[in-house]
């Protein structure tokens, strides 16, 4: 089984990006890193047992030989959530279950945090971005204990899509998670509810 690890909020701007989250949830957030490999960069918050990233390509990165994760090289728009990302005890074993398209195996590092990670040939996850990202923590380094806990909590996480029944049928053997909600609607997007301490906020 997948575990919800963390959201990606995506951006144009990682300064921008981070500073409409910011005001959005009334939470400073803390410092992330560089992902050299992806040439992006990310800014985090503690939601728990879970982290948020506000990431965005890094312009004074090196682009990989293929497209960024998170489909990055085509994103537009105000800062929102893309992609959520799960964690698994084996990357190869959940990769063979997971839909065509979930993506390769990187072997990635960031300080002392490593880590493997599927990332799609065309940089897009299955259904519209919308089947998750599929992480394998390398050892007991991960991100969410280390940042300082304001009280925000994912409350919910929102998939609309054109192939709602198709993405549930996919996540139902993978993923049990009752803050995750499936719903058709005309075209994919994603709502990460989360609970702060002046009320709960829609990203």
């Amino acid at each position: 089984m997948l575990t919800l690890d963390h959201i990606a909020i995506a951006a144009e701007r990682l300064d921008a990006g981070a500073d409409a989250v910011e005001r959005a949830l009334g939470l400073p957030l803390q410092g992330g890193g560089q992902h050299a490999a992806m040439g992006t960069h990310n800014r985090l918050l503690s939601l728990g047992p879970d982290y948020l990233e506000v990431i965005a390509i890094d312009p004074e990165g090196t682009p990989p030989a293929q497209p960024r994760w998170f489909d990055l090289d085509r994103f537009k728009g105000p800062a929102r959530a893309t992609t959520w990302i799960c964690r698994c005890a084996d990357l190869d074993a959940a990769l063979a279950v997971s839909p065509p398209g979930t993506g390769l195996p990187w072997s990635l590092a960031r300080g002392d945090l490593s880590w493997r990670m599927a990332v799609p040939r065309d940089g897009k996850l299955p259904f519209d971005g919308l089947f998750p990202a599929l992480i394998e923590w390398q050892g007991p380094a991960h991100p969410a204990p280390r940042l300082t806990d304001l009280g925000a909590r994912l409350t919910g996480l929102r998939l609309f899509s054109p192939q709602a029944e198709a993405l549930g049928a996919a996540l139902l053997p993978l993923v049990d998670d009752p803050r995750i909600t499936i719903i058709a609607a005309a075209a994919p997007r994603m709502e990460a509810v989360i609970a702060t301490p002046e009320g709960e906020v829609v990203l």
